[in-house]
């Protein structure tokens, strides 16, 4: 079986347009967060998180290639995926931006090895660092789920441009 394709045609569009179109897909919030060798910790908001497998039970987010924090996630054995809940929009703010010390504002415990899961949140995943495949201007990391928890929020969503809440009938 072939598995290869041709290279894609040259798109006719360009990337503003792409972004606009794909800001019409609502995606869940994520802070995806880790711990460094010196025992500080590093945290980043993420939009870019999917389901992969239940068996074994993967899950995978990305991050630009060029972002100063990819050595940091690329050399670290575990992270923690955050799902963010409607109430933490502040979350997802404060970790897009460059604050000296984000987690001195949050309220977070520590996971069974050692990296800090965001309080509140509507999900956590505590992940093996698995693999990273390099895409175009991204790297697409893929986490093994060693523990999860979740507690039935309403969930923070991201769509064009904006992040709000999306009612959950319970």
């Amino acid at each position: 079986m072939n598995t290869s394709s041709p290279r894609a045609a040259t798109p006719a569009f360009d990337s503003v347009h792409f972004r606009q179109a794909l800001s019409q897909f609502a995606t869940g919030v994520t802070v995806i967060t880790t711990r460094l060798a010196d025992g500080t910790f590093r945290g980043l908001t993420a939009s870019s998180f999917n389901s992969v497998s239940l068996d074994p039970p993967l899950v995978l987010w990305s991050l630009k290639s060029q972002a100063s924090s990819m050595p940091v996630f690329s050399g670290n054995s575990h992270y923690v995926i955050n799902i963010l809940a409607a109430d933490q929009a502040h979350l997802a703010k404060l970790f897009s931006t460059r604050t000296e010390d984000p987690f001195s504002q949050v309220e977070f415990e520590l996971s069974r090895t050692g990296h800090p899961v965001l309080k509140g949140c509507a999900a956590s995943f505590e992940c093996h660092n698995r693999s990273r495949y390099p895409e175009g201007d991204h790297v697409i990391f893929v986490g093994e789920v060693e523990h999860c928890e979740f507690s039935p929020r309403e969930p923070l969503v991201f769509h064009a441009g904006r992040l709000g809440g999306l009612h959950v009938p319970g």
